[in-house]
């Protein structure tokens, strides 16, 4: 049977997806919520948010996601970093799964990516689960009811959890897959019940479409000023960073959370909603985000509470430290109704800087930005993996290289060029360790990355006047209203000068090491900063 609104002209049966028992074509977010609980893929938690735990799998497979080979993408993926997979695997997969579809229900929403009409894409989900259903009409942009009548898909995404891939069959690498296949224009989701999978697969499909329009897509959020979308900041950052949190502030204007794009015109929003951590969220610090927890629809995601009260434990990381809520962007008071800004005056990339060695703000040349944009840094710090007893880097190039088909170069190259041609300053802001590394200084007070954020957008932190910092060359306001001076100079810091140095050789050595796969992809001008 057949429930809900959808294009009669394109329903599953006419893109040869046949045999399934009951289909929901586009149900709004009551009915999928009813349907979930009626179904026991969760629970109703306060306020109507939905209770949901993602069993084996808590985070994205990285080491899953393929993409099929062709005579396009032979030449323009970034093999190096993305997995391929066979034109026949993939067919195999795909008639493997449609035959495992048949008899059971299914979910289909039909959806936009891109809140600028002139460049986003039409996306077609089709979810096992209902959950899921919710989840991407939340992340995704929604169009309204009458355009379904006539909303034909560019793009389908098949998610499928409860099927299970065979490696020598399918030509991938375990029970679970991500497979893309950018000439048939399907991707495939099986093996994993993650809802971030669904969200990133669009986003990397975005990745590689949107550069061939001379369209920077990006791993970051974004704001502009009150009543101002000219005055436009993009935040790059890595899980952990701050990139949700710094964003959300009541004195500017939210346009989204995680991905966007760069055009011509200035930055829209990729996404309708937010996808963001919960560990430790606390309603003084974060009371937009908090209170989105305890709203109708709201997906609360692998994180425990009271089996009597149903109260959020922010603290319990038992299930894992990725625990997360998705909403919709309408939930945060200060969101832009267009999600769309203008070109940005500032660009901030986020480090969470365990060493100690980085300071809270730094001024960027151009070059320095494309370095720091390549090399993408943050630190894992001991207890967060198994095995890691101390400070260890994590490079990931454009500060998203998961979602990168492309080589780097290519969006830094663009980043570069938009920079350039529309004057935007760039800042690298470390909210990491202060005064030593982890485990002996202390974190970067919130209050101070704040207010030195507000002064770089504001125009203050120009006032300045600025040292050269002795290790990476960037400059370094000496002094900012409201912080103290002596944060500004991390060597100041730590009492044991000598280990700060160090400390200091050891990172700028790693950073070199990394370095060394872009250094025959980019120009002298950076070649010259990365060889030091």
């Amino acid at each position: 049977m057949k429930f809900g609104r959808v294009n009669p002209k394109f329903q599953l049966e006419d893109q040869g997806i046949n045999g399934l028992k009951n289909i929901f074509y586009n149900l709004r977010e009551p009915a999928l919520v009813e349907i979930a609980l009626k179904r026991g893929e969760g629970s109703l938690g306060q306020g109507g948010a939905f209770l949901v735990t993602t069993g084996k799998f808590t985070g994205r497979s990285p080491n899953d996601k393929h993409i099929v080979k062709s005579k396009e993408t032979t030449e323009t993926i970034w093999w190096e970093n993305n997995a391929a997979m066979n034109p026949e695997g993939f067919d195999i997969l795909y008639s493997d799964m449609l035959a495992y579809m048949k008899g059971r229900d299914f979910f289909v929403q039909d959806l936009m990516a891109g809140a600028d009409a002139a460049y986003c894409i039409r996306v077609r989900m089709i979810t096992e689960l209902s959950w899921h259903a919710l989840f991407v009409r939340h992340l995704l942009r929604q169009i309204d009811l009458a355009d379904i009548d006539d909303f034909v898909a560019e793009y389908s995404i098949i998610n499928c959890p409860s099927f299970v891939a065979n490696p020598s069959r399918h030509d991938c690498r375990s029970k679970t897959v991500i497979a893309l296949n950018l000439e048939k224009k399907i991707i495939l989701i099986a093996g994993t019940e993650y809802s971030g999978e669904n969200k990133k697969a669009v986003f990397t499909l975005l990745n590689y479409i949107l550069p061939e329009q001379n369209i920077m897509p990006m791993h970051c959020s974004a704001n502009h000023a009150h009543n101002n979308p000219v005055d436009t900041a993009v935040f790059f950052g890595l899980s952990g960073t701050g990139k949700t949190t710094l964003s959300a502030d009541k004195n500017r204007v939210l346009i989204g959370d995680d991905e966007h794009g760069w055009s011509s015109k200035g930055i829209f929003n990729f996404e309708g909603g937010c996808y963001a951590k919960t560990i430790s969220l606390n309603a003084e610090a974060e009371p937009q985000i908090y209170a989105t927890t305890q709203k109708f629809g709201t997906i609360i995601e692998n994180m425990t509470y009271d089996s009597e009260t149903f109260e959020l434990n922010f603290e319990d990381d038992s299930l894992t430290a990725n625990m997360r809520c998705a909403y919709p962007m309408k939930y945060i008071s200060n969101a832009s109704s267009s999600a769309i800004g203008g070109h940005p005056k500032n660009i901030v990339m986020l480090t969470c800087d365990a060493f100690g060695v980085l300071p809270p703000i730094s001024r960027l040349t151009p070059a320095q930005a494309m370095y720091h944009f390549l090399s993408g840094f943050t630190a894992k710090v001991a207890g967060t993996e198994h095995g890691v007893t101390e400070p260890q880097p994590t490079f990931s190039a454009c500060f998203g290289a998961p979602f990168m088909p492309r080589r780097p170069e290519i969006y830094g190259n663009l980043l570069q060029e938009k920079m350039a041609q529309h004057g935007a300053t760039c800042w690298l802001v470390n909210t990491g360790w202060t005064g030593g590394a982890y485990s002996v200084g202390s974190r970067m007070p919130i209050e101070a990355t704040r207010s030195l954020l507000s002064a770089a957008l504001d125009g203050t932190v120009s006032k300045s006047n600025f040292r050269k910092d002795m290790n990476f060359g960037f400059e370094v306001p000496e002094t900012v209203p409201g912080v103290p001076e002596m944060l500004l100079n991390p060597r100041r810091t730590w009492d044991d000068k000598t280990a700060y140095d160090e400390q200091a050789k050891k990172l700028i050595s790693m950073f070199k090491e990394n370095f060394q796969q872009f250094i025959s992809h980019i120009g002298d001008d950076i070649k010259a900063i990365a060889l030091g």
